[in-house]
């Protein structure tokens, strides 16, 4: 089984860049693994859809969440007008530094994504993997930081390859009521090369 996150130095295909306004954020995207999110998540940052657009849900030792034009959690679309389904996968799973698809429930994909900032894994979550028969080396992996409790929930279509200190930047800043951020973290521009 190849597991693209455990080996991202050699994995091939598009890398996306997030330019914010604490800095930048490098992920390898795994177009084999989730062909449509990547294809929507590309083809909205080619069209500047991300551009200008807040994280507006930050929970330290979890993830940021942005991706939504409106800013509230409540809007976005996909690349093709309507929400499209879950792509989960034996391969990709929500380590710490996953680009992930946010959504309201199955097949409910639409602009919304997040990164998996978590570096504290509680040892039981550990336990409870192995009792899902999760690859060791999986597990392993999971001993740095993530979120098991949503894989096979949301869809796993990126992992973030360099500025691991702008993600825990964007995790520390201070937060109001509903983890909006008191002061905006701002997606100045989304980059892809081929």
């Amino acid at each position: 089984m190849n597991y693209p996150q455990l080996n991202l130095e050699n994995e091939k295909g598009p890398k996306a860049t997030i330019k914010t306004n604490y800095g930048e954020m490098q992920f390898q995207l795994f177009p084999e693994i989730a062909p449509k999110a990547v294809e929507n998540f590309v083809g909205l940052s080619k069209k500047g859809y991300y551009d200008g657009v807040i994280f507006h849900r930050v929970i330290k030792d979890f993830m940021i969440q942005g991706g939504d034009p409106t800013g509230t959690g409540m809007g976005g679309n996909s690349i093709w007008e309507k929400p499209f389904e879950d792509e989960f996968s034996n391969q990709a799973f929500n380590l710490r530094g996953a680009l992930s698809m946010a959504n309201a429930g199955p097949g409910t994909n639409g602009s919304q994504f997040f990164i998996v900032q978590n570096e504290n894994l509680d040892p039981m979550m550990i336990k409870e993997m192995k009792a899902a028969s999760y690859p060791d080396e999986i597990i392993e992996k999971y001993r740095e930081g993530g979120t098991p409790w949503l894989d096979h929930r949301h869809t796993v279509f990126g992992h973030l390859i360099s500025g691991w200190d702008v993600l825990d930047k964007i995790a520390n800043v201070k937060t109001l009521p509903g983890d909006k951020p008191e002061k905006d973290v701002v997606i100045e521009g989304i980059t892809i090369e081929e």
